[in-house]
């Protein structure tokens, strides 16, 4: 298992929880920290623009990419989200083991297990 450290910004703060909480929840993410009050300046159609965001940290593995970006594509009130993922070189492995045991599909019949190892 491979974690990666998915970037997305969203417009505000309920936004930013509606996606994270829908992101755990699908076991798409084991944990997604928001960081209210990000000041973004960027070009967008020809103009430089600066918007107050919230910045999403999103934990999950490579393997589930794909499906969290159409999840994210699905769900997101912007036309071109920013959806930015990063492979985590290292980290404690208990931290990456329980990254990949949230965001593994449960096996049918199981039950989930929300304690943090």
């Amino acid at each position: 298992m491979t974690a990666t450290l998915l970037l997305c910004t969203c417009p505000d703060l309920a936004s930013a929880r509606t996606l994270a909480r829908s992101l755990v929840e699908s076991r798409l993410a084991a944990c997604v920290s928001l960081i209210p009050g990000v000041e973004s300046i960027y070009r967008w159609q020809g103009e430089i623009e600066c918007s107050d965001e919230v910045q999403l940290l999103i934990k999950t593995q490579a393997a589930r990419l794909d499906e969290v970006e159409r999840h994210i594509l699905a769900r997101h009130p912007y036309e071109l989200p920013e959806i930015l993922a990063v492979q985590a070189g290292s980290g404690l492995d208990r931290y990456l083991a329980w990254i990949d045991e949230e965001t593994s599909p449960p096996a049918a019949g199981a039950a989930a297990d929300d304690d943090f190892p």
